[in-house]
């Protein structure tokens, strides 16, 4: 009879074990996330990174596809790599942030590639402009958390970033490689 018990149970035992490991992860935590991008000057690799962003998901890796996210980066707080740097971006020329302070990304699908990798594919809106836009990323457990990390690349003209003389692809590459990596904890 007990034998008989245990197979009847041990299914249903393995099913609420499973959903007992599936997750939401929603809340970001910003002090262990990051926004960087590297571009190239005069041939040279050029780095830096945002400081302030807010970043907003939903992801359970057993339905990615109702997977939804939301990043808005306070261009303000770019670090180019140097004060003097830094003042220039921020101007009309750049990013223009008196006019247009936050770049946002907003998700219109993710998909699951296999492998723990995904790609999320929206719109991003820099300086007023908005494009398609798809991001490749990984997705894993660290302890509690899950950590999602990828990179894209972008076409900054697209964007009328580096307008007049900055324009010129020869001294400032058109492509701009944008890497992310944002932890989140399961639950609201």
């Amino acid at each position: 009879m007990i034998r008989t018990l245990s197979r009847l149970l041990a299914p249903l035992m393995l099913l609420s074990a499973g959903a007992a490991f599936a997750a939401t992860y929603a809340r970001v935590l910003p002090e262990r996330s990051a926004v960087e991008f590297v571009s190239k000057q005069m041939g040279v690799e050029v780095g830096g990174s945002f400081e302030r962003f807010d970043a907003r998901l939903e992801f359970d890796p057993t339905k990615p596809e109702q997977g939804s996210a939301r990043l808005e980066i306070d261009l303000a707080s770019i670090d180019a790599g140097s004060a003097d740097a830094n003042e220039e971006v921020v101007g009309k020329a750049w990013f223009n942030v008196k006019e247009h302070p936050r770049a946002t990304f907003v998700s219109e699908s993710v998909k699951a590639l296999g492998g723990g990798r995904y790609e999320v594919s929206g719109q991003l809106t820099i300086k007023g402009r908005t494009r398609p836009a798809t991001a490749p990323f990984t997705f894993r457990q660290d302890g509690e958390a899950g950590v999602f990390e990828g990179q894209f690349t972008i076409n900054r003209l697209d964007f009328a970033i580096g307008e007049g003389m900055w324009s010129d692809v020869g001294v400032v590459a058109d492509e701009v490689q944008v890497r992310f990596r944002v932890m989140a904890a399961a639950g609201r």
